[in-house]
């Protein structure tokens, strides 16, 4: 319910960023420090310094604003706009090296694996976590490396079904690599071991998958 108080508007400091974005700032590091059911929609206002008729005037519920958090993140696991037609073995080398380590920085940033982190330790009280969590951020880099290989073979390159073959690329281009980050006993690679190890994956994976001529 909403309080005469906590509808009046919340003065906003000045030089601070709109209502939305201190919103989705202040939603993200609560959801971070006390998890997604244990924060309340006023602890976000707060934080925020909104009020909750501004809070619900942008988002209906707690469970939109982590989809925002996530969404905004996920944006970054698109293909990139300015990919170069793939039209030779060069090519299509080129594009998965870029995109795999593009996919391995953003994915490994700390607030990145945090979220995979929450929606871990809420599976049983919030599994909505989850579930957005696939839908938004992991379909996204799942359909951009799908959309390599579908150019891949269209360009008659790549033998092989786009599903699995993105379902390969990223298993050899990740390893356990995504276990260590979770457990913390594994570092965020740099930008250079990101392309080191896109490169290697890159290559075994054209050894696998490069068609008959």
């Amino acid at each position: 319910m909403v309080t005469k108080r906590s509808a009046q508007r919340v003065p906003a400091a000045e030089g601070q960023p709109p209502v939305r974005a201190r919103i989705l700032e202040a939603a993200f590091s609560a959801f971070m420090e006390r998890g997604f059911a244990e924060t309340s929609t006023l602890e976000i206002a707060t934080r925020a310094r909104a009020s909750k008729r501004e809070l619900y005037a942008e988002f209906g519920s707690k469970h939109e604003m982590l989809a925002a958090c996530i969404r905004q993140r996920a944006e970054r696991l698109k293909l990139p706009a300015d990919l170069p037609d793939i039209t030779d073995h060069a090519t299509l080398q080129q594009a998965l090296v870029a995109f795999g380590s593009q996919l391995l920085r953003e994915v490994s940033d700390p607030a990145v694996v945090t979220v995979f982190r929450l929606a871990i330790s809420e599976a049983v009280r919030a599994p909505e976590i989850a579930q957005t969590l696939s839908d938004v951020a992991i379909a996204a880099s799942r359909e951009a490396l799908r959309e390599i290989m579908r150019r891949g073979i269209d360009a008659g390159l790549l033998g092989g079904g786009a599903p699995e073959m993105a379902e390969h690329f990223s298993g050899l281009l990740w390893g356990s690599r995504m276990l260590g980050l979770l457990l913390n006993v594994a570092e965020r690679p740099s930008v250079r071991e990101a392309v080191a190890r896109a490169e290697w994956a890159a290559t075994a994976f054209l050894l696998a998958y490069a068609a008959s001529a």
